[in-house]
């Protein structure tokens, strides 16, 4: 039989998170869901009500979730709906502890990102298209895998900032923070094309400044980069949609795979933390256990011999 153990408490904490703290319609579902799996994992358990909970309770229930496959984001936001509605019956219920105050999600797998190799770049890059508009894809996707950029700092990229007769671009990254880094040579004659055709017209005096423009004179946007790398990917027969951290990662993977050279690769990112780029020594690692796997002579399966 069911205890409802949560209840009437939990329901004017939803109301409170609703009425109080007007809280989306989005969170309260979602805060809602939780206690409810909360209430059902007590139910089982003939608990009594919220104070007869303990700290072994809640890792139990977060351990049962963890079990049926939840992400660990997932887990954390039921965690913080709990700590909440223990918080709430501390304030106007007297409640005198929270038994999910010291309690952690599990950690989710951190997912790799996804490159492409070499040969699908040569794919992704090659056009014969001399329009404009496809010019200056070009160049914008020529320079994001030539430097790594982040799509940000792409589009804030000004004339002023690009010296193509020395091969530096300045950029403005994460945290206000700037750094020179090198365009290649092929990246380098892509926006030089591009140039030649850049309208002079702007709507703006910021259009004016600016690298990349739209066809509408204004300074190109964020959703536009993407749109145009979409569409530039589909045209050229990917396999994937192609969005421009892909392009970032692909740079980083390729330059540390050839270099081994895990600083230079966070210099060039604009990483503060090191810990940030070493994400891609996986992807390196990946791509020597490969190698490893098909030129090995004992790494290679062997059929076992029949009777």
């Amino acid at each position: 039989m069911s205890t409802n153990c949560l209840e009437p408490s939990a329901s004017e904490f939803i109301a409170y998170l609703r009425d109080v703290r007007q809280l989306s319609p989005h969170t309260l579902k979602n805060y809602r869901r939780d206690l409810n799996s909360l209430q059902q994992w007590c139910d089982g358990r003939n608990i009594e009500g919220p104070q007869a909970l303990l700290e072994a309770d809640i890792r139990s229930w977060i351990g049962s979730l963890h079990r049926k496959g939840l992400s660990g984001s997932s887990i954390q936001r039921a965690l913080s709906a709990t700590r909440s509605y223990f918080d709430y019956l501390g304030r106007f219920h007297g409640a005198e502890r929270n038994p999910a105050i010291g309690i952690q999600a599990p950690r989710s797998a951190r997912r790799l990102p996804r490159t492409l190799d070499v040969d699908q770049i040569e794919q992704f890059m090659s056009s014969e298209d001399q329009d404009p508009v496809a010019l200056r894809d070009l160049a914008m996707a020529e320079l994001f895998y030539s430097s790594g950029l982040r799509l940000a700092e792409l589009v804030a990229i000004n004339l002023q900032d690009i010296d193509l007769s020395s091969g530096l671009i300045t950029v403005t990254g994460k945290g206000n923070k700037t750094r020179s880094v090198p365009v290649g040579s092929v990246a380098a004659q892509a926006i030089q094309r591009w140039l030649s055709v850049r309208p002079h017209t702007a709507a703006n005096e910021d259009a004016a400044a600016a690298l990349f423009t739209s066809s509408r004179g204004q300074r190109i946007s964020v959703r536009n980069v993407q749109a145009r790398l979409k569409l530039r990917g589909r045209r050229s027969g990917m396999p994937q949609d192609v969005h421009p951290h892909m392009l970032r990662h692909s740079f980083a993977s390729h330059i540390l795979e050839s270099s081994g050279d895990l600083r230079a690769v966070q210099e060039l990112l604009g990483h503060a933390n090191i810990s940030t780029t070493q994400i891609y020594t996986h992807l390196d690692f990946q791509h020597l256990a490969k190698v490893y796997d098909e030129a090995h002579p004992r790494a290679r399966r062997r059929k076992p011999k029949e009777d």
